[in-house]
């Protein structure tokens, strides 16, 4: 069983599609493991705040899989690839870390750069795997943030119990 790691987001219908996300995970995956919900403002464009999340799960599916089931997850729910990387989104779901492989494919990279890129990254990621390392970096992810600079990144935790319906 590999151990994984997803990033996930949200800026359209924020509860409604971060529910539904978890929801569909948890069908895909089995238990999750989730972190704090944190809401932060968009990065790299002008739009409404996100919420964004890491959640762990385990499985026995190879790491192209895990990926083409995250995509349709994301199809599912209206997600569109068709404009900018940097735009409003209903459903992201980034495959961050799959064990401790380091791979460059065709339609993505392992681990992911956003792990040390982005505060809604790497804090929850931290806060559910403090000694587990940058396959990398060799550095723990707590470590790499307490070392980050947030004064760029502001992050907000939201009181929000995405169980609640």
């Amino acid at each position: 069983m590999a151990h994984v790691f997803i990033g996930v987001g949200s800026n359209r219908e924020r509860e409604k599609h971060i529910r539904a996300g978890i929801r569909e995970l948890k069908a895909e995956f089995g238990n999750l493991r989730i972190s704090t919900i944190y809401e932060n403002r968009a990065v790299g464009f002008d739009g409404a705040d996100f919420y964004n999340f890491v959640v762990s799960c385990e499985t026995g599916l190879e790491v192209e899989e895990v990926f083409d089931r995250l995509r349709r997850i994301e199809d599912d729910y209206g997600h569109d690839r068709s404009g900018s990387c940097f735009s409003s989104i209903t459903l992201d779901l980034d495959l961050l870390l799959y064990d401790d492989l380091v791979i460059s494919h065709e339609s993505f990279q392992l681990p992911r750069s956003d792990i040390d890129r982005y505060a809604f990254v790497l804090c929850p990621l931290a806060e559910l795997a403090p000694e587990l390392r940058h396959p990398v970096s060799g550095k723990t992810y707590a470590r790499l943030w307490s070392e980050f600079d947030r004064s760029a990144q502001e992050l907000r935790r939201v009181g929000f119990d995405p169980d609640a319906e």
